[in-house]
């Protein structure tokens, strides 16, 4: 009883926010967000594990980290909500006016997505990932990706909703009538488009990998479903550049022919690349490196052993 009671104030209390970010001026909300911000970047030094990832990124000791940057971090990661909440009232046509990209990404993406081969696209946690799949709705049509389950099941199905609107093929990473991995590769021998988010994976079928220097975990799924299908795979990253404008990158055409290892190893060194150049942007407060995993977990994912060709479904979610 008390857990159905927690799920109805949770799915109430995300209503009433979605409502009342999506609705109200556009300059009350970019202050209040930028605020929020600001005010959780500043408190006790910022979030420590958001602070020991942007170590890696610039190359530092954690206290080392500028606070500036951390703020920064902070208020990016707002904007990605308050946008979030505010997409489904936000013109496509506005959104997609603020995106710019260099001629040579803009003929690569051209020249695979109208290659009549499948691509698969796979980003890191950067920007706004909801942008590019605007963009990309607006420019060559609906595309296929997965989401985690969220409870309460309301939300996920506002989640699902939301984003189907936007233009978006959801599939449910777990409870679905197939595998995500089989849809996914079925819209890949169609033709399709699938994006999918690729700097983390904590599963059992993650790829190890180098990530600034230090061991990770991406995860197979967009390399295997590439292989697997014939596919296209394209490194993409999004940043923003001013309040008004966003960077979106994706000239980086990853080479499959040496396999889900040596595929996912490139993505990674795409996604650092692009990372690099806008780390406050990059939104990950989660332990994402072997070295600040707990024992548990280590032991838990058996982070000795190379488990790189386990089914790559449970990898990849957006």
């Amino acid at each position: 009883m008390l857990g159905k009671l927690t799920d109805y104030a949770a799915d109430l209390g995300y209503r009433a926010g979605w409502a009342a970010v999506r609705y109200a001026p556009e300059q009350l909300a970019r202050g209040l967000f930028d605020v929020v911000g600001t005010a959780a970047g500043r408190r006790n030094g910022g979030p420590d594990q958001l602070r020991k990832n942007l170590a890696r990124v610039i190359g530092t000791a954690p206290e080392d980290v500028p606070s500036g940057l951390v703020e920064e971090a902070m208020r990016s990661y707002a904007r990605y909500w308050r946008e979030a909440f505010r997409l489904p009232t936000t013109d496509p046509a506005e959104i997609v006016a603020s995106v710019r990209m260099s001629d040579h990404d803009r003929q690569v993406v051209d020249d695979v997505c109208t290659s009549g081969r499948g691509v698969v696209m796979a980003l890191p946690h950067s920007g706004n990932w909801d942008v590019c799949g605007v963009w990309l709705v607006a420019h060559y049509g609906r595309f296929a990706t997965v989401a985690e389950r969220l409870k309460p099941e309301s939300l996920f199905d506002q989640f699902v909703e939301y984003r189907e609107s936007l233009g978006f093929e959801v599939f449910p990473l777990t409870g679905g009538e197939q595998p995500p991995f089989q849809l996914l590769a079925e819209r890949l021998r169609d033709g399709g488009i699938v994006c999918l988010m690729g700097d983390r994976d904590l599963s059992h079928s993650g790829v190890p990998v180098d990530l600034f220097g230090e061991r990770t975990r991406m995860p197979a799924g967009p390399a295997k479903l590439a292989i697997d299908t014939g596919a296209h795979l394209l490194a993409v990253h999004h940043s923003y550049v001013d309040e008004n404008t966003s960077l979106l990158r994706c000239g980086t055409l990853i080479d499959t022919s040496g396999g889900v290892q040596a595929a996912t190893q490139a993505l990674a060194d795409a996604f650092a690349e692009g990372i690099a150049s806008a780390p406050a942007d990059w939104h990950m407060l989660q332990p994402l490196w072997e070295s600040d995993w707990s024992q548990a977990r280590r032991e838990r994912l058996g982070v000795d052993g190379n488990t790189a060709d386990d089914d790559p479904a449970d990898s990849g979610q957006g």
